[in-house]
This record gives structure tokens, C-alpha cells and sequence, in this order.
């Protein structure tokens, strides 16, 4: 399948809110594998949403410590247990902060032939998906710290 590039930080399709999925059919199942594709194109890479290669799509992959799938129509539980750790964005790429988010996630959702699929998770995979989700509502993790280090966080990600 084919790697796509990844959009940065100033993309406008990553400030979007991406619709659901509603047609379980090739063109998802092809979306799906170019996403895949995409996100092990590169050393370190943990997930990847369809937004993130320009289409507006409620769609996520995963592949981490021996772990790996896909969401359709993802929802997330949260568990009240919070840990702060490093994260980054394929978004902004190189640049790493610490950031607070829930340690256990349950996800839910479909597969690509619109089976039912859930995902427990904890530590960095449940980080992941956590992440990942966030890019389905057009947020991006530096949205998640502070306004003082958001700017620092903002200015670390600026190309060049």
C-alpha cells in the first residue's frame, strides 16, 4: 500500500472534527492499509490517524510492543489513574513533552469490515490511543499543557 506523506502542525485538516464512518467497504479497507503502511514507514512510530495523512476520516492505527490494529469510530474510556510522560506527534516531528493522560484506556469500535472491536490498554499504548483519538476532535496534545508551555512547546515545533 502506499505511505502518505504526514501533514504538520499549521494544517488546517488536523484543526477538523473528521466524520464517522458509515461505508465498511475497499476504499476504507485501502485507507486503512495506507495507514498502516504510513505509520511503519518510520523507526518509533506507535500510531497514526487518518487526519494526520489529510483525510478527514474517524479512522486510527496502532502498533506498539508487539501490539498493533485499527479503530473505526473509536471511543475511548478513560480510567481516573493519570501519568505524565513524554509524548510527540508525528505532526511535529522531533519534538518530545511531557504530558498528562489517563493510564488504562478501554477503546472501542469498529474494524474495517465494521466488526465490533475492543482495546484494553495501559502505559504508552493506552497514551497512543488516547493520542490518536484526540486527532479525530482536531486536537493536538500541545492543546492538552499549559498556555506558557504550549508556547514553549510551539516554538520547539516551528520548522527550521
Amino acid at each position: 500500500m502506499t505511505v502518505r506523506p504526514i501533514r504538520t502542525f499549521g494544517d488546517p485538516v488536523l484543526r477538523s472534527v473528521a466524520e464517522p464512518v458509515e461505508d465498511f467497504d475497499r476504499e476504507l479497507r485501502r485507507l486503512v492499509k495506507s495507514l498502516t503502511a504510513t505509520m511503519r514507514a518510520g523507526a518509533g512510530r506507535a500510531g497514526l490517524s487518518a487526519p494526520q495523512i489529510g483525510e478527514p476520516v474517524r479512522v486510527l492505527v496502532y502498533a506498539y510492543d508487539g501490539r498493533s490494529g485499527h479503530l473505526i469510530n473509536p471511543r475511548l474510556e478513560l480510567s481516573e489513574r493519570r501519568v505524565v510522560a513524554d509524548e510527540a506527534c508525528l505532526s511535529a516531528p522531533g519534538v518530545w513533552w511531557p504530558l498528562e493522560r489517563s493510564y488504562m484506556v478501554t477503546a472501542r469500535g469498529r474494524d474495517m469490515f465494521g466488526k465490533p472491536v475492543t482495546v484494553r490498554a495501559l502505559g504508552v499504548l493506552a497514551r497512543v490511543l488516547q493520542h490518536e483519538a484526540d486527532h479525530l476532535d482536531g486536537v493536538l496534545f500541545s492543546d492538552h499543557l499549559e498556555a506558557a508551555e504550549r508556547e514553549r512547546f510551539l516554538a520547539a515545533a516551528q520548522p527550521g
